[in-house]
């Protein structure tokens, strides 16, 4: 396999195809598909409509009555994607159902076994990943208009109205408005390693002003999402069942293993664009303790495997920070600061974002809904299952910690 490495002879960087990194998507999935196979229907028709017959009290009937399908037919990365993405859905819907604490703690056989097969093959775990409701979960309304909020619509729905398709899609617009800084990163290594200070320098700019643009993509999401719909209906959605109190064994996926699974929900630290800038300015999250090192290390689980191969590569790669320290002058110090800087103030926006939708939210919940068993006694904590207060908050911290010249 190819890596983000030059070979003595060429001395050239580059993001090779097996990376899955597109050029103007970055991590996200280039133009999903948005219908699988005739064959696959039942599939469809469930995810199709998730809101009314959750609503109605349908929906774990109909998934019961489900077909066993075989995986066989759906061939090519994106097609397998679009399907991860729909039994994620599937399954979602089935276990929190209608998100009043009745919970299942069983996957039935007819879904879980096409479900792990095809996690297996994309090297995905059987949940609903960052990967699938952000990343494969979107389409342009005109094929040939730009990639704004108001073109584009997410493929599959759950409860809450409009909350689902705001908290997707500007997470994904986030995504996409860091990704210029991807393209840069061979660049990067080539000037580290032919210590070149100037091109070094333009480089960590240019990321400086891709995270800035993320910054800005962030803003979006006051406009679009509601905090009392994320916090008591999205949120219960995207919940895993890893370190939630409601299947504190896991979940059975029938007909695969013997015993419960535990599986994390999705969550933003899934995401391989914040991480990977972590990697490259050489921000060691190990320091800030175990705790938020080992969530970090184990959300890359949760990862495309193509997307941890290129972090892996990064780490492989020539240390941006020692070079800086140890060579860099005034200016190549302040640019790199400059990029540590610009980490540090999207931390810290997630973290009001997380106030306001997670913490205040939690709050105002009246007291004898905040039992463990009821649908809010996660109020403290990612759909990740962290504290995500205080794993973020370390996040930041570590990463401040970090500039060259503090203040």
């Amino acid at each position: 396999m190819a890596h983000v490495t030059a070979s003595p002879m060429e001395r050239s960087w580059k993001i090779t195809e097996e990376y899955h990194i597109d050029e103007d998507v970055g991590f996200a999935l280039p133009n999903p598909l948005e219908k699988l196979p005739d064959d696959y229907n039942a599939w469809m028709v469930i995810a199709e409509h998730l809101p009314a017959l959750i609503e109605t009290g349908q929906l774990r009937a109909e998934v019961e009555k489900l077909p066993m399908l075989s995986i066989d037919d759906l061939r090519g990365h994106k097609l397998q994607r679009l399907a991860h993405l729909v039994l994620g859905y599937i399954t979602m819907a089935y276990v929190w159902n209608k998100g009043d604490g009745d919970v299942r703690k069983i996957l039935p056989r007819n879904i879980a076994i096409p479900y792990c097969k095809l996690s297996e093959k994309l090297g995905l775990p059987p949940i609903l990943v960052y990967a699938d409701c952000v990343l494969a979960n979107w389409k342009k309304k005109d094929p040939n208009g730009p990639m704004t909020y108001e073109n584009m619509d997410i493929l599959f729905s759950f409860p809450g109205g409009n909350c689902g398709k705001g908290f997707f899609l500007v997470s994904l617009l986030v995504e996409i408005a860091a990704a210029s800084a991807i393209k840069v990163i061979p660049i990067i290594f080539s000037a580290v390693q032919h210590q070149d200070q100037d091109t070094l320098q333009k480089a960590l700019l240019d990321i400086v002003s891709s995270l800035k643009k993320a910054l800005e993509a962030f803003h979006q999401i006051h406009e679009h999402v509601d905090p009392k719909l994320f916090f008591n209906v999205l949120r219960i959605y995207l919940s895993g069942w890893k370190g939630n109190p409601q299947l504190s064994e896991g979940l059975l996926y029938e007909g695969v293993w013997d015993t419960p699974r535990k599986f994390a929900g999705g969550s933003a630290a899934q995401s391989s664009i914040f991480q990977c800038f972590d990697v490259l300015l050489g921000i060691q999250q190990s320091a800030g303790g175990e705790s938020a090192a080992e969530f970090l290390q184990d959300m890359r689980t949760y990862m495309p495997p193509a997307h941890q191969d290129f972090l892996r590569s990064i780490e492989s790669g020539p240390s941006v920070r020692e070079f800086v320290l140890q060579k860099g002058g005034a200016d190549l110090q302040k640019a790199y600061d400059e990029c540590v800087k610009a980490l540090v103030s999207l931390r810290s926006y997630h973290l009001q974002i997380v106030t306001k939708y997670i913490v205040i939210p939690a709050r105002l919940q009246p007291k004898e809904s905040k039992k463990s068993e009821g649908p809010s006694g996660l109020e403290n904590k990612g759909t990740g299952g962290t504290d995500i207060m205080n794993f973020l908050k370390t996040v930041r911290s570590t990463t401040q910690k970090s500039l060259l010249k503090e203040g």
